[in-house]
């Protein structure tokens, strides 16, 4: 008798598979402040983060945000509709200028920052209109939001990091220890076919179709889900 798939345990939700948030440093999300002006005192490795973070005290609080390129300890940071679009400052999209490159910006008011927080990553500000700025994503898309989501000026930090070469597998083991997933992944066609629909043979490779119904119990359902055409057109 085979053992369960890997796609069937991760849906277990067991230890191997869950995300260890015990390591992570800390949220970093915008503070509901109108307006503040703070300094950076610290910038922090955060484990699962490709992006460093930046810790920022004002007032006797502190928050922690995504860095961005060109930071450094003791820089200044202001927050607010009035603060000058530099980088590293925390502005509402209606006072950021067309043209600006913005990163961690909100996909809802107050949320505290949702998209292109991911290193080296930012959006560019196209447009302004009737309450609503559009924006140009790391993807390419368009995207209309509203004006007062907040965002910060310049670009991510750690743009360079996926250029560099893990070079031995250790150094990538201790990466994915850090992120809620198995690794390494062994393919399903290079198991015996007892351990996975997909195994046996005296070849690396499926010989028939991966299309499966979405109805299928939690052991076979891997492949093409409920796919509505594959291969070649």
């Amino acid at each position: 008798m085979g053992k369960r798939i890997l796609v069937r345990r991760a849906g277990r939700g067991t230890s191997v598979f869950r995300s260890p948030t015990w390591k992570r440093v800390a949220a970093a999300k915008y503070p509901l402040a109108q307006r503040l002006k703070g300094v950076v005192v610290e910038l922090l490795h955060d484990p699962g983060r490709g992006v460093p973070i930046a810790k920022i005290k004002y007032n006797g609080n502190r928050f922690f945000t995504v860095a961005w390129e060109g930071c450094w300890v003791g820089q200044e940071v202001e927050l607010g509709q009035d603060a000058p679009p530099l980088n590293g400052n925390i502005l509402p999209l209606s006072a950021v200028p067309d043209g600006a490159k913005v990163f961690n910006v909100e996909l809802k008011f107050g949320d505290g920052g949702s998209i292109a927080r991911a290193s080296g990553t930012y959006c560019t500000v196209v447009s302004h209109s009737e309450g609503k700025a559009i924006l140009t994503l790391p993807s390419g898309t368009s995207k209309v939001l509203d004006s007062r989501c907040r965002a910060t000026i310049g670009v991510a930090a750690a743009s360079g990091r996926i250029e560099k070469p893990f070079l031995k597998a250790g150094a990538k083991y201790h990466l994915m220890k850090t992120k809620p997933t198995k690794y390494p992944k062994v393919r399903g066609v290079a198991m015996n076919i007892v351990s996975h629909p997909h195994g046996g043979g005296n070849h690396p490779s499926v010989s028939r179709s991966t299309t499966i119904s979405r109805r299928l119990p939690p052991g076979k359902k891997v492949g093409h889900i409920s796919a509505r055409r594959s291969g070649r057109l």
